[in-house]
């Protein structure tokens, strides 16, 4: 299911389970050539990550819920309510602010690919506090 908005494209993906856990397609396979970082984000109870943008860079994030992602939409604030276990991946354009807060009791885990790589010297990140 893809939600349309002005600019941040929203998805909800399938995932497969079983007693083992769940296995599940961050991106797609024709995605991967233009992708130049690709980083695994960790986050604590209740923790906020991201509260940025990317003034180059597109960002694809694979979250799983349950989390909060906020966005900023010219001069709107958009927040996603990303449900328990729901898997949602957002492709979001250069300058598109967005943080998200991990609403679980247990660590959360995302998946950031960029298209630009990264350069400790001169990141793709200008602070943008969302959340």
């Amino acid at each position: 299911m893809q939600i349309d908005h002005t600019a941040v494209t929203i998805e909800k993906l399938a995932a497969f389970s079983d007693e083992r856990g769940m296995v599940f397609n961050p991106i797609e396979i024709s995605e991967f050539r233009d992708q130049n970082n690709l980083h695994v984000v960790t986050s604590a109870p209740q923790a906020i990550r991201g509260n940025h943008y990317h003034p180059k860079g597109t960002e694809i994030i694979t979250v799983m819920g349950p989390a909060v992602m906020r966005i900023r939409e010219k001069d709107n604030l958009r927040d996603i309510d990303i449900p328990d276990r729901a898997i949602y991946r957002l492709t979001i354009p250069p300058g598109v602010p967005h943080a998200i807060k991990h609403t679980g009791s247990a660590i959360g885990v995302f998946l950031s690919f960029n298209t630009i790589a990264y350069d400790p010297e001169n990141p793709d990140v200008v602070r943008d506090v969302l959340i």
